[in-house]
């Protein structure tokens, strides 16, 4: 799959994989050092753009330490094949310490997922299934 990127700061990281086959681009903030209080959230601009084909999408996930480590988690993150905007990522500090979080550091991943297009139908009525309307723990609680 080929994909189109646009610098958009000269001291941009571009995403790059850690290692050979893994999933996820790592993405490196732009932003001046700041440090993230307990319970704040903050977007950190990444400096680039993508233009991939319709039928993908473009989505922001974690990286595997800093939740362990530090409680620092990603909020939410979904980009579609027509945004030609500047990527951002919105981290949240869960941790009960503040989390410096340094120019051209790795905040979290993209993962490029393809993805169905739906065509909704509205109907009066759906048909039965074996769970129904069972929200959650309605397989029971473990």
């Amino acid at each position: 799959m080929n994909i189109k990127i646009k610098r958009l700061h000269q001291d941009a990281k571009l995403p790059s994989y850690g290692h050979p086959g893994d999933v996820g681009l790592d993405l490196h903030s732009v932003e001046d050092a700041y440090d993230l209080r307990p319970m704040e959230r903050k977007v950190f601009n990444v400096g680039f753009a993508l233009e991939f084909d319709t039928g993908y999408a473009a989505i922001v996930k974690d990286k595997g330490g800093p939740p362990f480590r530090e409680g620092l988690h990603t909020m939410g993150g979904v980009f579609d094949a027509g945004f030609r905007g500047e990527y951002n990522v919105l981290l949240i500090n869960l941790g009960d310490k503040p989390v410096k979080i340094e120019k051209g550091q790795k905040i979290a991943q993209l993962i490029i997922y393809p993805v169905a297009i739906a065509d909704l139908e509205e109907v009066s009525e759906l048909s039965d299934s074996s769970r129904g309307e069972g929200k959650l723990g309605s397989t029971g609680l473990f």
